[in-house]
């Protein structure tokens, strides 16, 4: 049975004042603006790659604006519930609420403003299936995910869905709906972070430990079962990654860059699998940090042409009728809205 170290069993010691930060850096550090910064960049490129021409601006704005605030939010929140757990953790301990910096309340006002904010903005700046994305991202977030971090490796997972929202989010502000690009992007984003938070869970294992959180790499000892994990996904995200060129969202320059990023990942991962070290996860850690900036960008730069709205998926009832009507042969007459 692990013990915790009696250093790390009491509530850490007063930041010296010269070394205090600001109060600003501990709101970035509070809703992990850095981190947030990678989740508003998935949001963007899937309203990106949805988006017809003209670019809606209006909307583009709201759903980086909005996602970056809910972003915020649910970080802070989760902060919130995981206060007394980060205080025992090497890695989190001096944050702002488990130093005593920030009060609970403070923080638990920060994290309902952000959130209501970005919901706001989604709603009005786009619309409310975007609104409605990130509002019920949230609430997974911090009601299942971080309360799930404790009791089973599922948590992984289910923090996995939270970060594949974001491009859903992006794709539903430009079209009101969600098609099958949303789902791809989701798709891709949803591996992607198995092998990113696995390899970090793993060089963080003893401080996961202390924390009490039931990471696979925790309870996992010998380390295959989680390298196993880390090789699978690694692996598909070469077809995932191709998929959305094959779908139309990107052309052959995305396909070549995603092949041979997601072939990169697979190497780093197989020789975690052949010698599971600290060095090794780093690898793939650094791996899988380089691979979803690279391969937005790239989804960016050789953009398809934008989906159809049969990929879009169809909300609006009178186009419907119309498409039909159409198909039939019948003549159609636009009646201007009420």
């Amino acid at each position: 049975m692990t013990t915790v170290p009696s250093t790390l069993s009491k509530a850490p010691l007063a930041v010296p004042d010269q070394d205090r930060p600001g109060l600003w850096a501990d709101y970035v550090e509070l809703t992990k603006a850095r981190l947030s910064a990678m989740v508003v960049l998935t949001a963007a490129v899937g309203f990106m790659v949805a988006a017809p021409s003209p670019i809606p601006w209006t909307a583009l704005v709201a759903a980086v604006v909005g996602t970056a605030l809910a972003a915020g939010s649910a970080a802070v929140l989760n902060q919130l519930w995981e206060a007394r757990r980060d205080a025992l953790m090497e890695r989190t301990r001096f944050r702002p609420l488990p130093a005593r910096r920030i009060g609970t309340i403070h923080a638990l006002s920060i994290g309902v403003l952000l959130g209501y904010a970005g919901t706001m903005v989604l709603a009005m700046g786009a619309n409310l299936l975007a609104a409605g994305l990130a509002l019920g991202n949230i609430l997974l977030y911090v009601l299942a995910y971080t309360p799930m971090k404790p009791r089973t490796t599922l948590n992984t997972l289910v923090g996995a869905v939270c970060g594949a929202v974001p491009p859903m989010i992006g794709w539903a502000a430009a079209t009101g709906s969600l098609g099958r690009g949303a789902w791809l992007l989701a798709a891709v984003l949803f591996v992607w972070q198995l092998p990113h938070f696995l390899s970090l869970a793993w060089l963080y294992r003893d401080d996961y430990r202390r924390g009490g959180h039931a990471m696979l790499p925790v309870v996992d000892v010998r380390g295959r079962v989680t390298c196993e994990v880390i090789v699978l996904t690694s692996a598909l995200l070469v077809p995932l990654g191709l998929l959305i060129a094959l779908a139309g969202l990107a052309g052959p320059l995305y396909a070549a860059v995603a092949l041979v990023l997601g072939l990169g990942m697979s190497v780093f991962a197989v020789r975690m699998l052949a010698s599971p070290t600290d060095a090794r996860a780093r690898a793939v850690f650094l791996a899988s940090i380089t691979y979803l900036p690279l391969l937005m960008f790239a989804m960016l730069v050789d953009r398809g042409t934008p989906p159809t709205s049969a990929d879009r998926g169809i909300t609006d009832t009178r186009a419907a009728v119309t498409a039909v009507l159409a198909a039939d042969g019948e003549p159609v007459r636009t009646v201007a809205a009420p």
